[in-house]
């Protein structure tokens, strides 16, 4: 019989986890993790008295060491879906530092003392790789990890999976999720700025937290017949596959329609960000699917289920469209969130992060005819076929997958020393030193373009896509300057910045968004 430790149950992946795991007949007991609020207590309430004694329920924080020690105790595995997002981590982003970072390190502390270890499954965020737009709009594990500006969530969780890399943790595995349609996405989109930061042009590629739900259940039950052959020691991408991948636009579009709208009808062209947001198509997600068969719905599927689940939305079909865009969306313009708000309070860091620069918002047009919409086969230097960009066919024919620096035809026993010499001059730097024996995962030095010495093992760097640990502190963002040495970095940052940018972001004391213009 297996035992699991769940953090994150009381979230939208966790509770789908929850349920996917009690379906499974050897699963004697779920051990989760619960903060003691009085909305987490009530949902681990429910989940007592639908499962009982198959449940546990601990109530204590991932920033307490001994809260996770008691959680993975006498466990066979350990799934850390736990996480603070936005816009919560843009609020509260010490809270979020403590259970993306310290939270992270606190339960790969309590595993690394286990004798034996349980296995342990960390999920990671799309976010760690930025923004993307037409120019390389898909991606895979390996490509480089450059975090949107001001995004301290994609930050902290970059900081996370690396600590989880380079621990002692015997068996891992990190996936990165996708954007996750869930039932209270709606809702959660209706009090906040943070739906303007999508940018109408950015490559998407859903998952709804159902599916997600169902692939840490299968995984688990065929772990357990020994059936996970190529899955553990490797970071994985999270997405629900073709009929999933669309852009920023296309899903206001399809979420609008549902209450008889469109996104021209509810959205203004100039109401959202341009650049600096996060997604992509993941060129590498059919790896998961091909092992554990879980992408069964499509965003159509989530649309139709949300129309079900609050039928009052087909009331909004009979009012005036301006009337829900003024009293729906409009009214959110006003948000400290929102770009619009910003540009008004002379916020000039975010201005620029999002916009390039005052001049560029006030180019953008008014009306949706004169906008370049991708998802139209519209751009602004020419025309596109959108359907030609998203078949999955035409990745490499059309160029769009960055290159990592060596030669990744090499199967991993293969790659050695000049390798990883290859791959650190493609970042600028050098490796210095690795082991002779299985070397992709023990410890290498490593210097970077500054001169920063430091320590990772190569599956890190060339597989997992991090580097210099130094030049990517944490609430701090100089990609502008580091592209200039980097040609890893550089092959994707100058798709959405202009070369002669020599900007480093970072937030102050009291957390404001600050900027220097740097020179070298």
């Amino acid at each position: 019989m297996t035992k699991i430790a769940l953090t994150g149950a009381t979230g939208n992946m966790g509770t789908e986890t929850l349920f996917s795991l009690m379906t499974l007949d050897f699963v004697e007991k779920v051990k989760i993790l619960v903060l003691n609020t009085p909305k987490d207590k009530a949902i681990a309430r429910r989940f007592k008295k639908l499962y009982r004694d198959r449940l546990e329920v601990q109530i204590g924080d991932l920033a307490v060491l001994k809260d996770c020690e008691k959680v993975v105790a006498d466990c066979d595995y350990v799934l850390n879906l736990a996480a603070v997002i936005p816009p919560k981590s843009d609020k509260y982003p010490s809270r979020a530092k403590a259970c993306n970072v310290d939270g992270v390190s606190n339960l790969i502390a309590a595993i690394e003392r286990l004798l034996p270890q349980p296995k342990f499954i960390h999920i990671s965020t799309v976010a760690v790789y930025g923004n993307r737009n037409h120019k390389h709009p898909w991606g895979r594990v390996g490509d480089p990890l450059l975090p949107s500006v001001y995004d301290c969530y994609a930050s902290f969780k970059v900081e996370g999976e690396r600590r989880v890399l380079e621990s002692n943790v015997k068996t891992w595995a990190v996936l990165r999720q996708t954007a996750m349609l869930h039932k209270n996405m709606l809702t959660d989109n209706m009090k906040d700025g943070l739906m303007f930061h999508t940018c109408y042009n950015t490559p998407l590629e859903w998952v709804t937290a159902r599916d997600s739900g169902r692939l840490m259940a299968n995984i688990i039950a065929k772990d357990t017949k020994g059936e996970t052959h190529g899955f553990w020691y490797r970071v994985f991408n999270i997405g629900g596959g073709a009929p999933n991948r669309c852009t920023g636009f296309d899903t206001f579009d399809q979420g609008f329609r549902i209450i008889g709208g469109n996104g021209e009808k509810f959205l203004n062209p100039s109401w959202n960000s341009v650049r600096n947001f996060h997604g992509l198509w993941f060129a590498d997600s059919h790896l998961l699917e091909e092992m554990f068969h879980f992408q069964k719905e499509t965003t159509i599927d989530y649309w139709q289920e949300i129309l079900v689940r609050h039928p009052y939305y087909k009331v909004a079909k009979i009012l005036p469209a301006k009337l829900i865009k003024r009293l729906a969306i409009q009214r959110l313009l006003a948000d400290k969130n929102a770009p619009r708000k910003w540009i008004k309070g002379g916020e000039r860091g975010k201005v620029k992060a999002y916009f390039g620069s005052e001049y560029n918002i006030q180019c953008l047009p008014e009306k949706w005819e004169h906008y370049p919409l991708l998802c139209k086969g519209r751009l602004a230097d020419g025309d596109v076929d959108y359907e030609a960009l998203r078949d999955f066919a035409k990745i490499e024919e059309n160029g769009f997958l960055l290159s990592h620096g060596y030669d990744e035809s090499k199967a991993d026993g293969e790659l050695g020393l000049a390798d990883f010499q290859e791959a650190a001059a493609f970042r600028g730097g050098k490796c210095l030193s690795c082991a002779d024996e299985a070397p992709l995962y023990r410890t290498a030095l490593w210097e970077c373009h500054h001169g920063h010495r430091f320590e990772a093992k190569p599956y890190t760097v060339l597989k997992a896509g991090h580097w210099c640990p130094c030049c990517t502190k944490i609430n701090t963002w100089d990609f502008d300057m580091q592209a200039k040495h980097n040609p890893f970095y550089a092959q994707v940052w100058y798709d959405s910045h202009a070369l002669r940018e020599n900007t480093y972001y970072y937030f102050d004391e009291e957390y404001r968004a600050k900027f220097e213009i740097k020179e070298e």
